[in-house]
């Protein structure tokens, strides 16, 4: 993990961000490290289902109709009854 140190802060700045912290349950460390991630999260594009983006890729083509598989059992089920 990587370590940022913030010179200059407007002391009114500090002192806004502790009471932001204190609202929050959170030290000031752990309030600034989550308005960070906030900051930089909101440029990234949120992770898209794969599957939702193939259908979405080709649904003009249409779909496609498959038969039904009736469900049987291969073999008869064991009988525990004899335990």
């Amino acid at each position: 993990m990587a370590s940022l140190t913030i010179r200059n802060l407007d002391d009114s700045v500090k002192a806004q961000l502790r009471i932001r912290a204190a609202l929050n349950g959170r030290s000031m460390e752990a309030e600034a490290r989550a308005l960070l991630w906030e900051a930089v999260g909101q440029g990234r594009q949120a992770k898209r289902n794969p599957f939702l983006e193939l259908h979405e890729r080709f649904k003009a083509i249409g779909g496609v109709e498959l038969p039904e598989i009736p469900r049987e059992l291969d073999r008869d089920p064991p009988d525990f009854s004899k335990w």
